[in-house]
């Protein structure tokens, strides 16, 4: 039998302190070297008990709620610099209301009717995944 790769006289140059210490395979000469390590990942360890316990409903519904405030901020920074008041025609309706409470009326009405159309879609869902 041939072998490919080359030999080398005498003895790994590298020598070891502690004969019982695992070696790692050379690669034969001419081959490129590794790019990752020979030696196996340690494992991921399991989450402490403190940051198990940032992940919990309570902590999703804060950090919720601190995300509802800035935006509620944010909304009423807007209705505030657009105050101008504008003449609004709704069916049979006239009234007179801020441009900001308007445009933020239309994007609820807008939201609700998106919301029933997702609504309608999961009922439509639902009831094929019963008949399967």
């Amino acid at each position: 039998m041939t072998s490919d790769a080359v030999s080398s006289p005498g003895p790994d140059p590298v020598s070891r302190a502690d004969p019982a210490a695992p070696t790692t395979p050379t690669p034969p000469a001419g081959t490129p070297a590794p790019t990752t390590p020979t030696t196996p990942a340690q494992t991921t360890t399991a989450p402490t008990k403190h940051s198990r316990s940032l992940r919990t409903r309570t902590g999703y519904t804060w950090t919720a709620l601190v995300a509802a405030a800035i935006l509620g901020i944010v909304l009423l920074i807007f209705i505030l610099q657009n105050s101008n008041q504008v003449q609004t025609h709704l069916f049979f309706w006239d009234f007179t209301q801020p441009l900001g409470v308007t445009i933020l009326l239309s994007v609820i009405a807008g939201a609700l009717v998106m919301a029933l159309v997702g609504g309608g879609r999961i009922l439509q869902l639902r009831r094929a995944a019963k008949r399967n």
